[in-house]
């Protein structure tokens, strides 16, 4: 088992930036890919980026170049980097891992708010 810890959502004005992490314990050995996603009101969960166990980074078209991911290995933690925030950015962002043993595991979930 693997449980994850988001921490960093909250309200930003349009043009602002915001770092969200997620912080993974237990069964951290299994750990494959790590992602974010994100769902806004109404609309359906959708893949923001995500990041390999070896460094391969996918974004989607909508974040590209305004948002950043990372991971440190060492710390089991995946950070997204936001920039350039805009209002259709907001939603709750979650934490994804996908393990070794392709088992997916999500965190609880960090609202993002973005004024106009």
């Amino acid at each position: 088992q693997v449980q994850l810890v988001e921490s960093g959502g909250g309200l930003v004005q349009a043009g602002g930036s915001l770092r969200l992490s997620c912080a993974a314990s237990g069964s951290v050995f299994s750990i494959n890919t790590m992602g974010w996603y994100r769902q806004a009101p109404g609309k359906q969960r959708e893949l923001v980026a995500r990041i390999s166990r070896g460094g391969i980074r996918n974004y989607a078209s909508s974040v590209k170049g305004r948002f950043t991911i990372s991971r440190d290995n060492a710390k089991n933690t995946v950070y997204l980097q936001m920039n350039s925030l805009k209002p259709e950015d907001t939603a709750v962002y979650y934490c994804n891992l996908q393990s070794i043993y392709a088992l997916d595991y999500w965190g609880q979930g960090t609202q993002v708010t973005v004024s106009s």
